[in-house]
């Protein structure tokens, strides 16, 4: 007998079935910006200093050579002033290198150390002295380095124009101008040789006297033309063209170096009106012809001719007394030695002057300021490492 609790069940309920719920969508990985650094403004961009305005003679007619100075890079009022103390202290660190070379030899020689010892307070070229003479010389040399180092440290680029106005020295003028000044000389000798003489020159010495006589010839052959340019490029050349960079006038640019030049010769009255003549008529040559050829041509034949002539016997070269004859020689020379300088030069037709070209100031870069954060874009995403799979 069955009892109700043993009876078949009814069909039994099913069992609940769990919720099914839709895939977690996989969403892409949320972009990493990096820090946004704080703003910081640009600098303010200024446009570039424009160089000193040129001078009308600059664009229109042509830079005569007093004023040549306005064709380098750097032109300003001050130029010429930092150019003058800076080629003196290259000047005072030759003379030391050469005063310490001549201690050197006079360390190592007794000889040469008598020889100092026994010069005075005067100076005077001693033409038995070959060592002294070329120390002498190159006193007077080592201006032509300092003086164009300091033009091309203070100028900048195209030093060329401290020797004339083609940018550089003319070879072949110069040459020329060479050859001209000999020819006159040699005509001028030659007719004058009837000149009679003030006075019996007595402090020389001659050839055969002079163990040293060949050395010596070389020393000035070498040397004599390097002063004299030297001179040249410092009173013609230095201070014509820092004269011209402040004054126009050609007339300045002559005229004002001259007492510097005569007072750097140790003369009578007579011998410094002769040696500003010749000053005179330099700058001349420089302002017409457009560059230092012509006067460096004269100044070094004339001073060749003096060291010869003292070297073989038959004039004084330290004579501080020229006298009126020797002065009217010296005119003569000059003289007709601008004539033809002048009638080659017009033949020629060389180049005087200069046109620069004004220099074009680029405007300043474009600035683009720095946006505030919240307008700047979105930087891509910075890729993250994946996680290594768990075991």
């Amino acid at each position: 007998m069955t009892t109700p609790d043993d009876a078949p069940a009814a069909n039994p309920a099913p069992a609940p079935v769990p919720p099914q719920y839709a895939p977690v969508p996989q969403y892409a990985p949320v972009p990493q910006h990096a820090p946004v650094p704080p703003f910081v403004p640009a600098p303010p961009q200024y446009a570039p200093a424009a160089p000193p305005p040129l001078p009308a003679d600059a664009t229109q007619g042509g830079l005569a050579f007093h004023r040549l100075v306005f064709a380098r890079k750097r032109y300003g009022w001050w130029t010429p002033l930092v150019t003058g103390l800076v080629g003196v202290g290259f000047y005072i660190a030759f003379t030391v290198i050469i005063i310490g070379v001549t201690i050197v030899l006079a360390l190592a020689d007794p000889a040469i150390a008598e020889q100092f010892l026994s010069l005075d307070t005067q100076v005077a070229f001693d033409l038995t002295n070959p060592l002294l003479l070329a120390i002498l010389l190159l006193s007077i040399v080592v201006m032509l380095p300092s003086y164009l180092l300091a033009s091309r440290l203070i100028n900048g680029p195209k030093a060329g124009f401290a020797s004339s106005a083609a940018g550089r020295l003319r070879w072949g003028w110069m040459l020329l101008c060479a050859a001209a000044a000999v020819g006159v000389a040699v005509v001028l000798s030659a007719v004058l040789v009837v000149v009679p003489v003030e006075e019996e020159i007595v402090d020389v010495v001659a050839p055969e006297a002079n163990p040293a006589f060949w050395i010596s010839f070389v020393v000035l052959l070498l040397l004599v033309p390097l002063q004299s340019a030297a001179e040249e490029y410092v009173f013609r050349g230095y201070l014509m063209q820092a004269i011209g960079r402040w004054l126009r006038h050609p007339l300045f640019a002559i005229l004002l170096p001259v007492p510097l030049f005569v007072l750097g010769h140790l003369y009578d009255p007579v011998g410094q009106l002769s040696v500003g003549v010749f000053a005179v008529a330099a700058g001349w040559l420089s302002w017409r012809t457009g560059g230092l050829e012509a006067a460096i041509a004269l100044h070094v034949v004339n001073n060749l001719m003096a060291f010869m002539l003292a070297l073989w016997g038959l004039a004084d070269v330290n004579d501080s007394s020229p006298g009126w004859i020797g002065f009217v020689q010296s005119i003569a020379l000059i003289g007709a030695y601008c004539g033809v300088i002048e009638w080659l030069f017009r033949t020629r037709r060389l180049g005087r002057t200069v046109i620069v070209t004004p220099p074009v100031v680029p405007p300043p870069a474009p600035y683009a300021p720095i946006p505030p954060a919240w307008q700047r874009q979105p930087m891509s995403p910075t890729p993250q490492p994946s996680a290594p799979p768990a075991d």
